[in-house]
């Protein structure tokens, strides 16, 4: 079997995964801040939790994980193309907003939000602009 197309699935299922969560979870944070009632807030946060530490970190480190592996695989030279370049700080931002989605979790979590519904709305569309950025830098290699 083929190493590096098997890495390369691999990743790109983590990568699928950890963008679910990257796009679900602000959506969760959106319903959370208009919840009236103390049980409608008990199960965001129970969904919010088991979504960020069950589906999104496992996926976002497998990605990372299986992302350097193909860059092994390939062979270090990669990094010196611009393509790359861009694709890894853009893998980086969206690492931050990851954490910062962590951090707003453990703010519901002790009840200390201070976020609008329609920053979470907002906020939500920042993943889906880096997965525009990185598919195409990915796909057409720009010199």
């Amino acid at each position: 079997m083929n190493s590096y197309l098997l890495l390369k699935s691999l990743h790109l299922i983590t990568v699928i995964s950890w963008m679910a969560g990257l796009l679900y979870l602000p959506r969760i944070f959106v319903y959370h801040s208009q919840a009236d009632h103390d049980s409608q807030k008990k199960v965001f946060k129970v969904m919010e939790k088991k979504l960020y530490n069950f589906i999104m970190m496992p996926a976002m480190l497998l990605s990372w994980l299986l992302g350097l592996l193909l860059i092994h695989n390939i062979g270090f030279s990669i990094l010196l193309e611009l393509w790359m370049k861009i694709k890894l700080v853009a893998v980086i931002i969206l690492t931050y907003y990851h954490f910062t989605l962590g951090k707003f979790l453990n703010d519901f979590a002790k009840d200390i939000n201070n976020k609008s519904s329609k920053f979470f709305r907002i906020y939500n569309e920042i993943p889906t602009v880096i997965l525009i950025v990185v598919i195409f830098v990915a796909i057409f290699k720009p010199l």
